[in-house]
């Protein structure tokens, strides 16, 4: 029992370290990718460190329950991928400690995680997702710095264009301006001219100061009079000064919006508070569509029914019985009708113009709701995701059997984007109405889960599952590829080939090849018939393989180089890419699906082929042997 908890401590203590330092890594990437989509909103507004530290610190907050299950993965991957590259999991396997038996104390790790991270999105992260969109929106209605470039036009600032040919950074003099006022509207443009300038923000940071110096100013009089709209040449006021003095609105003041303006919004809800804001939305838009489905009725059914009543009292007062709408219409004038068509088309375009207005605001209403239970929904999926990442991670390093920040780095991040791929998704469409909301949030952990669960059976059984040697064995038999044949010379041999006997079983093993091509008929196609729909057995191939590879392993002996090379040019013989399928039901489906049977039909042709020129160069191969161990047994008698 001792032997256990040290054993729970050590792999505790190697997953901890990393955690804590794929924690921050994680958060610090997950900034950076926030930081990259809200970068418009920070240049150029003059915010000062105290307000850029806030906004950090809030986004930080934020992003932790997405950085918890990514840490969660990368660190299970990189410990139990270190252990098993280093043999320390061989070596707890060897003392007959099981795999999951090791997993337990992360387990448990992961499962107190997934309780902290419910519990910081449902008390802590609102609060941060309030104070940060309060950020966020002010930074957006925050005027930007000044800060005028060289040789250029510069319009940062509100109703006015400058132009400055060179400035003084430590004066902080401008010279050589000009300047397009157009705060009284572009026909009442008002243009400076100065040799030098000095713009600096006034102490409450609600206006500039531009102290303009030997310069004109020109005004364009063109509405201060309606009679002079009829002159050719339009007049302006010229104005010559030493120094002059302008205002101009430019609010830089970093203010902080009221945080009730966001507080009917979904991500600054705990659970308690989404689904009363759910059900309270949902009540006010049923209501709101019960009403408006009462007033269309009145409006427009009721319109109808009236319309049908008076039509149907006037032909009872006129003696006729009641009539088809088109036979009523049939009988009418030509003005009389038109008239009744353009009067139903007005209607109609109303009714419809009445039906869309409404639907917007039902639409949004019941998209609000959308959004409560999306953040209701993610709250519990997010946290669980720590869990199902901890069976990803810790058995696919387990599997993999590699450490460091290589393969478990990229193995991670590629399993991460899969998840936040799928998850997003679900989210956009939950979000949208295209699917239930419960489909698209829970899609990425009935996605993963079955994942983690295979992963965890593979590594428990010690499955070779990322084994790239099976599976490129697998395609190679797929595709018929083989490989060549390498033998060569033992340094020590312990048995001596049989020569005599050799060529005794070279004669069998001809006989052998040229009995089985005239059986099978392998040069020409195969029956269909016979093929998907009859016990299609290869014993005869079975035992002709086993021959050549028995006579290779014995002839392997010999230290003759002529022999040797001539054994590595035998073709490797595969049993079953020159029949059909071991499997009755699956011979009877290709065989009764025509496309997919006749597709593998030519494949078995195309490898009956083959087959048949690697049986020719077996027996060209035993021909040659023959005579190269002639050759030896002549020259062993004449030794002797």
């Amino acid at each position: 029992m001792t032997i256990i908890k040290k054993i729970d401590s050590y792999v505790l203590k190697k997953f901890l370290l990393l955690f804590v330092a794929s924690f921050f890594v994680c958060l610090f990437v997950l900034i950076m990718q926030f930081l990259w989509r809200n970068v418009d909103d920070l240049i150029g507004k003059g915010l000062s460190v105290e307000i850029l530290a806030k906004f950090f610190w809030y986004a930080s907050i934020t992003l932790v329950p997405m950085a918890l299950p990514l840490s969660i993965l990368l660190a299970s991957l990189i410990s139990f991928g270190n252990m098993g590259e280093q043999l320390e999991l061989t070596a707890m396997k060897a003392a007959g400690i099981p795999l999951r038996r090791i997993m337990v104390p992360i387990g448990i790790f992961s499962v107190l995680l997934t309780g902290v991270s419910f519990v910081f999105q449902n008390n802590i992260s609102p609060n941060a997702q309030k104070e940060l969109a309060r950020m966020i929106v002010t930074m957006k209605e925050t005027s930007p710095a000044i800060e005028i470039p060289e040789g250029m036009f510069y319009s940062g600032i509100p109703n006015v264009n400058i132009y400055v040919d060179h400035k003084n950074a430590k004066t902080g003099m401008l010279y050589k301006v000009i300047i397009y006022k157009m705060d009284q509207g572009f026909q009442n443009a008002q243009i400076v001219v100065a040799d030098s300038a000095r713009l600096e923000t006034t102490a409450d940071k609600h206006f500039l100061r531009l102290e303009i110096f030997d310069g004109e100013q020109f005004e364009n009089l063109r509405a201060q009079s309606t009679a002079l709209l009829q002159r050719t040449q339009v007049p302006y006021d010229r104005e010559t000064f030493h120094a002059k003095t302008l205002l101009i609105n430019f609010d830089s003041d970093f203010d902080l919006l009221d945080a009730d303006m966001f507080s009917g919004m979904a991500k600054v809800k705990n659970l308690t508070e989404l689904s009363r804001g759910a059900d309270s939305i949902l009540r006010v838009c049923d209501s709101i569509g019960k009403t408006f489905y009462i007033s269309h009725q009145a409006r427009y059914l009721g319109y109808g029914l009236l319309k049908a009543q008076d039509s149907a009292r006037a032909e009872r007062q006129a003696g006729r019985s009641s009539l088809r709408p088109d036979t009523l219409l049939a009988r009418l004038s030509q003005e009389r009708r038109v008239s009744v068509v353009e009067e139903m088309q007005t209607t109609l375009k109303n009714a419809i113009t009445d039906l869309q207005f409404d639907k917007n605001i039902t639409r949004d209403g019941y998209k609000n709701v959308r959004k409560h239970l999306i953040q209701w929904h993610q709250k519990f999926a997010l946290s669980l995701s720590c869990i199902i990442f901890f069976f990803i991670g810790t058995p696919l390093g387990a599997i993999i059997r590699k450490g460091g920040l290589g393969l478990p780095t990229v193995v991670s991040v590629i399993i991460f984007i899969i998840y936040y791929v799928i998850d997003t998704s679900g989210m956009k469409l939950a979000r949208d109405g295209a699917v239930s909301v419960i489909y698209g949030m829970w899609i990425s952990t009935m996605v993963l889960a079955p994942l983690g669960a295979f992963l965890t059976y593979k590594a428990n059984n010690d499955s070779v599952v990322f084994n790239l040697d099976a599976y490129m064995g697998y395609i190679r038999r797929f595709l018929g590829i083989r490989t060549g044949r390498f033998i060569i010379k033992k340094d020590v041999i312990i048995q001596a080939p049989d020569y005599p006997a050799e060529l005794e079983r070279l004669d069998e093993l001809t006989q052998h090849c040229r009995r089985y091509v005239e059986a099978k008929r392998l040069p020409y196609a195969p029956s269909y018939v016979r093929l998907f729909f009859k016990q299609n057995r290869n014993d005869d191939l079975h035992a002709l393989k086993d021959e050549i590879e028995a006579l290779v392993e014995r002839l392997s002996n010999s230290t003759d180089a002529r022999v040797l090379d001539a054994l590595n040019k035998y073709p490797e013989i595969h049993i079953t890419a020159n029949t059909s399928f071991s499997r009755r039901w699956l011979n009877l489906t290709c065989g009764i699906l025509l496309p997919l049977g006749l597709v593998f039909w030519f494949r078995i042709w195309r490898f009956r082929i083959r087959l048949f020129r690697d049986l020719k160069v077996v027996e060209k191969q035993n021909e040659r042997l023959q005579g190269f161990i002639q050759k030896i047994i002549l020259k062993q008698d004449n030794q002797e």
